[in-house]
């Protein structure tokens, strides 16, 4: 049975086989073109706790697996995708309104990366000493030398719960390491861009997944994703979304006493002292437009100008804002898409009327760019912003910078902090012993110095309100996995 039914209506993914959805299917909406890019199934809750059993059943022997045979899965399913790279990230284009470039290299290129990396994860030792310790004799026995292991063990069945942003990079960032690790997993995408998602599925089918280790479930409502989250198979869940759907999956976590990897929202600070390489520090913000359009937590979103530079930084990210292609992301020089849907284009426009009425100043965008159809918002620069206003302090996930000025060091780590959030910060400065002192000193799970770039071997998660753990590289087995100690007397 293949993933599509006839006319090419896609199905569930459960226990290994593609099943038909009992509620039916929704409409899958390009964000650029207002068309349908195809029709979603929309799983009944008894459908997603079927898929978290499956899962249950599938745990025990896939978590026997030899590590070296769980990273060849992964290592050809990699192959798989990369074979079908362009046509996969056409699709990803369609479903996300990421321009061709990103769907190509961050979307689909990255998730590819991510597989081959987990690949070899599946290799990395699970196992490590203890020093031996002298105990004298006493209730529990005799004098002996103990010896100690760590042990890292998989948890379990872990519902990964992915984002709209990333169809592609997202769930794979879960899906790969939580297999290499021993999990199974059940992937509840994000509504708006689910097929992505299946068609990951049916490259992890052909490279050999057995039945059960991989699950997919789809739904419009919040019922799926609930349902995906309550489960009694379920050990753990992995979200990446807003602060507020992450607050309600933990309060569900916390009454079943499950695992949680909690990807947040942001609402990073950008401290650009008077010493800074503008071009770069304007370079790293511009990011906000062009990446996504905004629609990434770790977006440098809040800009904290020192004084002496506040002028000139806002004049010259105006510039770069206003002079970014806005358009359809299928054309080459295309900068900067659609937002995810008209809802969401909705509310980042009702963030900039309320940063006007706030007293901020709009420097540029504040609008649509009058392309007809699709759900476009100008990038926007926000200036003269206040500690206080909305603007400043919750997440837009749109094209929107704020800028704020500040006059020393002190204040600038005073109104980086004053935040709910912690995922990521920035700082740029011509002396790097400042910027270094700075970042240590930031209450966030980052920090990049001079650079909005990541090192993808690097620890990733949020302080506060931004998240629960840590996942990338190494540090996202450790995430999927519980340590055991095995004790012995030598």
């Amino acid at each position: 049975m293949t993933g599509r039914a006839a006319g090419g209506q896609q199905r569930l993914y459960v226990g290994g086989s593609w099943v038909e959805p009992e509620e039916g299917r929704y409409e899958v909406i390009d964000p650029a073109t207002e068309d349908v890019v195809g029709l979603a199934p929309e799983a009944s809750r008894r459908q997603v706790h079927e898929a978290a059993a499956a899962a249950r059943e599938a745990f025990g022997a896939w978590s026997r697996t030899a590590p070296a045979e769980r990273a060849a899965i992964l290592d050809r399913a990699a192959g798989l995708m990369a074979r079908d790279l362009v046509p996969y990230a056409e699709l990803a284009r369609a479903e996300s309104g990421a321009t061709t470039a990103t769907a190509r290299g961050m979307q689909v290129g990255v998730a590819v990366s991510r597989f081959r990396r987990y690949a070899k994860g599946a290799l990395e030792p699970v196992e490590q000493a203890i020093p031996p310790q002298v105990t004298e004799a006493g209730p529990f026995g005799a004098a002996a030398v103990l010896g100690a292991l760590a042990v890292r063990q998989p948890v379990g069945v872990v519902a990964c719960v992915t984002s709209y942003n990333n169809p592609w990079a997202n769930p794979a960032g879960k899906i790969a390491p939580a297999l290499a690790m021993g999990n199974t997993v059940v992937v509840k995408p994000a509504p708006q861009d689910p097929l992505s998602v299946y068609r990951m599925a049916e490259a992890l089918e052909a490279a050999g997944v057995p039945p059960g280790v991989v699950n997919v479930v789809s739904g419009s409502r919040p019922e799926a994703g609930e349902a995906a989250v309550d489960s009694p198979d379920v050990d753990m869940v992995s979200f990446t979304g807003s602060t507020a759907v992450g607050r309600r999956i933990a309060e569900v976590c916390g009454r079943g006493m499950k695992r949680q990897l909690m990807e947040l929202g942001g609402k990073g600070a950008a401290v650009v002292f008077d010493d800074a390489d503008l071009d770069s520090a304007v370079r790293g913000i511009g990011t906000t437009f062009s990446f996504y359009s905004g629609q990434i937590c770790t977006a440098p979103t809040r800009v904290l100008a020192q004084r002496g530079v506040y002028g000139e930084l806002v004049s010259r990210l105006a510039a770069y804002a206003s002079r970014l292609p806005v358009g359809d992301p299928r054309e080459r020089g295309t900068v900067v898409g659609p937002v995810i849907s008209a809802a969401h284009r909705d509310r980042v426009e009702s963030y900039v009327e309320l940063g006007r009425k706030e007293g901020a100043r709009v420097v540029t965008g504040g609008g649509r760019p009058g392309l007809g159809r699709g759900f476009y918002v100008a990038p926007t620069l926000l200036a003269d912003c206040t500690p206080d206003m909305r603007v400043v302090r919750e997440e837009i996930f749109g094209p929107v910078v704020s800028v704020l000025p500040f006059d020393d060091e002190e204040q600038a780590v005073t109104l980086a902090d004053d935040t709910d959030y912690g995922l990521i910060d920035y700082v740029w400065s011509g002396d790097v012993a400042r910027a270094f002192r700075v970042a240590r000193r930031l209450r966030a799970g980052g920090v990049g110095v001079n650079t909005a770039g990541r090192n993808m071997e690097a620890p990733f998660g949020g302080f506060k309100k931004s998240g629960v753990g840590r996942d990338v590289g190494s540090y996202a087995l450790h995430a999927y996995s519980e340590v055991q100690a095995i004790v012995w007397a030598g």
